[in-house]
C-alpha cells in the first residue's frame, strides 16, 4: 500500500513517500507554529501524496505520549498545539484517510526492527541518547507501551541517587564538565578531551558509561531483549560500543549466571522515525 509517511518535530516536519517498499521523495518543512498552519502544510502535501503515488493511508511518527486506542497526544512537547484532543479523528477528516500515530521514540524503534540493526528479532529495546535518555521496548515485533504509556521511558530510572537522563546524557555530562571547567564543551568534545587525557573529562565520561551500562544491564536481565539498540547523536561515534561493551563486561563479572547484553547501533539515523511510522501503519492495517 502506497503511504504519506510524515515525521513532526518541533523545529522541521520530514515527509516521504512509501511507494514499492522504499522512502522516495524524502523532503522537509518548517513546522508551523500554529494548530491551523500546521493542517495546512499537512493537508497540501497529503493531496499532492494523493495525486503523486495515490496514497491511501498516512503514517505519522509525533513527539509526546501518543494513545493509539483515543487517537490523542497527552504529554508535552516543543508543540503545545497537538496535545491533549482527538488529533488523530481530526487529521483523518481532513485527509480523508485512515491514519495512524505513534511516538517518535517508537517508531524509531520500529524502523530499526523492520530495516536497522533489529532486524529478524522478535524483541529489542530501543535507547535515544540525546539530551536526555529516551527509547521504547519491542515484544513479539510490537511496542509495549505499557499501562500508562511509560513503556521505554528509560530515562526516569533511577541509579545512584538520580535519573538516567542527569546522569548518561552527553549533553547532562558536558554540562558537569563545563560547570568544574569553565570551558564550554560539547559532549563530542568531552570525549575527546578524555581521549586526550583530561582527567576531568575522563571522570564524567566515565560516569556517563557506568549509569548507562547499568541501565543496560538491569534492561536486559528485567526484559531479556535479544537485542539493546543504541540511537541518538552518540551512536555516530565509533568508541561508544566499544567502551559501553568493556563497562559491561565488568559489571557483568560481579553477578553470578548475569548475560553480556548484544549491543548494536542504531542503522536507519534520519531515516528511522519515518520507516517506523510505515511499519506501525502496516501492523494496524
Amino acid at each position: 500500500m502506497n503511504l504519506m509517511a510524515i515525521d513532526i518535530g518541533g523545529t522541521t516536519i520530514k515527509l516521504a513517500y512509501w511507494k514499492n517498499g522504499q522512502l522516495t521523495n524524502e523532503h522537509a518543512v518548517d513546522t508551523p507554529k500554529d494548530l491551523e498552519s500546521f493542517y495546512q502544510v499537512l493537508t497540501k502535501e497529503v493531496n499532492q501524496a494523493k495525486t503523486a503515488i495515490n496514497a491511501k493511508g498516512v503514517a505519522i511518527s509525533s513527539p509526546g505520549a501518543v494513545d493509539q486506542k483515543t487517537g490523542i497526544i497527552g504529554g508535552t512537547s516543543a508543540l503545545p498545539y497537538i496535545h491533549n484532543f482527538k488529533i488523530q479523528a481530526e487529521l483523518e477528516k481532513r485527509f480523508s484517510l485512515p491514519v495512524t500515530l505513534e511516538n517518535d521514540a517508537n517508531c524509531a524503534a520500529l524502523g530499526e526492527l523492520a530495516a536497522g540493526s533489529g532486524q529478524g528479532c522478535n524483541s529489542i529495546a530501543f535507547f535515544v541518547i540525546g539530551t536526555g535518555i529516551g527509547g521504547a521496548m519491542i515484544m513479539n515485533q510490537r511496542i509495549w507501551h505499557g499501562a500508562h504509556l511509560y513503556g521505554g521511558e528509560f530515562g526516569y530510572m533511577m541509579i545512584d541517587n538520580d535519573q538516567l537522563s542527569s546522569l548518561a546524557s552527553p549533553v547532562a555530562s558536558a554540562k558537569r564538565y563545563n560547570e568544574r571547567t569553565v570551558k564550554n564543551f560539547t559532549g563530542k568534545e568531552l570525549f575527546e578531551a578524555a581521549d586526550q587525557g583530561d582527567a576531568i573529562a575522563e571522570e564524567e565520561r566515565d560516569k556517563m558509561l557506568h549509569s548507562l551500562a547499568v541501565a543496560i544491564f538491569n534492561i536486559q536481565h528485567s526484559f531479556d531483549p535479544e537485542k539493546i539498540v543504541l540511537g541518538g547523536g552518540i551512536s555516530n561515534n565509533p568508541e561508544l560500543l566499544p567502551l559501553l561493551n568493556s563497562v559491561l563486561a565488568k559489571i557483568v563479572k560481579k553477578v553470578p549466571a548475569a548475560i553480556m547484553p548484544d549491543l548494536a547501533l542504531c542503522q536507519l539515523k534520519s531515516e528511522a522515525n519515518l520507516r517506523g511510522a510505515v511499519a506501525n501503519f502496516e501492523q494496524q492495517h
